[in-house]
């Protein structure tokens, strides 16, 4: 029996465990995915003795990513450009990592809004933390022109695009209104929003029509900002997909076939968010 992992501090609420064992049931494949967790302060021996854990390989979540892409013995070019991974596997012994957050919000906006990419020339993404890292990274790699990070500290901001050696115009939030007349996609990739978090206060009076909205809060499903998005009439793209699509990659190799992300199994991950919801 093949067996995965997802590692993190804590990691009793990763949905990983629900995806995958999913797609073992669907593919009726022997294996098994379970939550392993890893304090902070053991990460490094545990990743250093990663193939005596009985594991084909693991994803990995807060706040362990950092210390995935220095531990792998081989990394994917996007681990080395970020300096974070997600996605780890051992081949002929070694371990080898990779960050399919990238090409997981890629494929979700591809599903959801075809050919954004043809009509996106300036983006703005709101906050400078791990996962804009990976978004300012992916709407690079599609060709967007302009890219703006928006964030509270102008210092993190500078320090994300000089360490992903990514050109981009950096603003405060308190220019948001007037940057967003210019945009054809606006992405939160902070965790304002999200339950138990301060709310993102932003108005999109200025936001053009043919703009798009995306969030990567996943709980609740529908924040603040993709419903006022979507009751103007653009066109929005939840966090779900993101976290969807990113796991596809790892379970590939791990368990030697490519799955699908179906609405059946969307449909199992929304259930689920709402029993935790009523809670």
């Amino acid at each position: 029996m093949k067996r995965a992992c997802v590692i993190g501090f804590p990691v009793v609420h990763s949905r990983s465990p629900l995806i995958h064992g999913y797609w073992l049931r669907e593919h009726k494949i022997d294996g098994d995915y379970i939550r392993h967790e890893v304090k902070p302060e053991d990460i490094d021996q545990f990743l250093k003795n990663f193939s005596k854990q009985n594991f084909a390989g693991c994803n990995v979540t807060l706040p362990h990513k950092e210390a995935a892409a220095r531990n792998v013995s081989q990394a994917t070019p996007v681990v080395l450009a970020l300096g974070v991974a997600n996605t780890l596997w051992l081949q002929d012994g070694k371990l080898y990592g990779d960050n399919t957050d990238v090409a997981g919000f890629l494929a979700h906006l591809d599903d959801s809004i075809p050919g954004w990419d043809k009509k996106t020339k300036h983006a703005v993404v709101l906050g400078a933390g791990g996962a804009a890292r990976s978004i300012v990274y992916g709407l690079n790699e599609r060709g967007v022109e302009k890219i703006t990070i928006v964030n509270r500290s102008r210092e993190r901001a500078e320090q994300l695009t000089k360490e992903i050696k990514i050109e981009s115009n950096i603003a405060s939030f308190d220019q948001i209104e007037s940057l967003i007349s210019s945009a054809d996609l606006l992405v939160n990739t902070t965790s304002l929003g999200m339950k138990g978090q301060p709310p993102l206060e932003i108005d999109l009076e200025n936001l053009k029509k043919s703009a798009a909205v995306c969030d990567i809060v996943y709980v609740p499903l529908e924040t603040d900002l993709l419903r006022q998005a979507r009751e103007r009439g653009h066109a929005v793209v939840d966090g779900l997909g993101m976290l969807l699509h990113q796991a596809v990659p790892g379970f590939e190799r791990w368990f030697g076939v490519r799955p699908a992300v179906t609405k059946e199994l969307r449909a199992l991950i929304v259930d689920d968010l709402t029993k935790d919801a009523r809670k």
